[in-house]
């Protein structure tokens, strides 16, 4: 008699996920596998669309149902095979080495980055090897793997042009600079809001720290150039919202205290490239060129890392109780920072390196 689908109450269906959970620590794929099978056919998924997921017989999964009806949980139980655990063998070992590195799309799971189950699962489904999950971090330490925090890369990146950057616009920046004798200002903005940063810091375990703030919404905002050359910072502070009016009197600002041709290199922040701005470009091209970087490339501009310089010198950990605290603060280490020349120029070490990669290709 073919058994037909069958509904499981909340209660079971919280008990088979915390029996999956349970394997899943002792490293029971058997039983994993199996109570997902239940779950599956309860979902209504019939028994040909579930062996292909789980690989294993039609008639296998009917099996397991009808020992979870007859003896509920305890008919999914898995013996273990006798004998010693099988191990992962070196040849093994990098072969999972290049499945890590191609990432878990690759394998076919949807998560952007491993984590431990994922990678007990396909242990298990590459190499018929059972692990614990616990067991997974110290295999993966033993092969040169560390536990990271992940961060996100903008999927708009231009790989093309990132390398036509490095490769092309770079090196042209630089030759042009020494022609002209120019100064290269490589420009950004940053706010630093009223109600304060977050970073990390020393406490009693189980005490978590607290730092007061005013929670308003109100930021001071700052243009800023530095110099590749000398290690020069120039800045301009305000209140009032950014925009191409107040980015074209920073940029004339610094026209008028310097007398060396500029090549800035910014990004394509609206205000940095509205018409009003290619009309400043145009009027002041005898002294000013400009290089846009790539699009989502925060990590080509060493300006960001000064920003961070600042605000943790400055915000992080820091309790504002007035707007005027803020710009007192801020100020004082952006008058610190435009003193600190050599601090400037160590935030350029990627051009440097890159400029003596083109200098010896030359």
């Amino acid at each position: 008699m073919p058994i037909t689908g069958f509904t499981l109450e909340r209660t079971t269906t919280t008990m088979l996920q915390e029996i999956i959970h349970s394997a899943q620590r002792r490293g029971d794929v058997r039983t994993v596998k199996r109570v997902n099978c239940i779950l599956a056919f309860a979902r209504g998924f019939p028994f040909s669309i579930i062996a292909s997921i789980v690989n294993v017989s039609e008639e296998s999964i009917r099996l397991w149902v009808k020992a979870f009806m007859l003896k509920g949980p305890a008919g999914l139980k898995s013996n273990k095979p006798p004998g010693r655990q099988p191990k992962l063998t070196k040849t093994q070992k990098k072969e999972l080495d290049l499945l890590l590195t191609e990432g878990p799309s690759a394998a076919g799971f949807t998560g952007a980055c491993w984590r431990s189950p994922m990678i007990q699962h396909m242990i298990y489904q590459k190499f018929g090897v059972s692990y614990s999950v616990q067991y997974i971090a110290q295999l993966l330490k033993n092969m040169g793997y560390s536990y990271q925090k992940a961060r996100f890369v903008s999927d708009h990146k231009d790989p093309k042009k990132r390398e036509e950057w490095l490769a092309d616009k770079w090196p042209k920046i630089i030759k042009l600079a020494r022609e002209k004798d120019a100064a290269i200002l490589f420009g950004d903005e940053a706010s630093f809001p009223q109600w304060g940063t977050l970073t990390y810091t020393w406490a009693k375990k189980g005490e978590q720290p607290t730092v007061k703030t005013c929670g308003i919404r109100k930021g001071y905002k700052v243009f800023g150039l530095i110099d590749y050359f000398t290690g020069r910072f120039f800045y301009s502070a305000q209140e009032d919202r950014l925009k191409s009016e107040s980015y074209a009197a920073f940029l004339l600002s610094v026209l008028n205290k310097t007398r060396e041709h500029i090549i800035l290199v910014q990004d394509g922040a609206r205000y940095h490239t509205s018409k009003a701005m290619l009309e400043f470009f145009k009027k002041y091209e005898s002294r000013l060129t400009v290089y846009q970087l790539p699009s989502y490339s925060p990590d080509f501009n060493p300006i960001e890392k000064l920003w961070k310089e600042i605000k943790k010198d400055g915000i992080h950990l820091h309790y504002f109780p007035t707007f005027n605290d803020l710009v007192v603060k801020v100020e004082e280490v952006l008058i610190m920072f435009g003193k600190l020349s050599q601090k400037v120029l160590s935030l350029f070490g990627f051009y440097r390196e890159l400029t003596r990669a083109v200098d010896s290709a030359a």
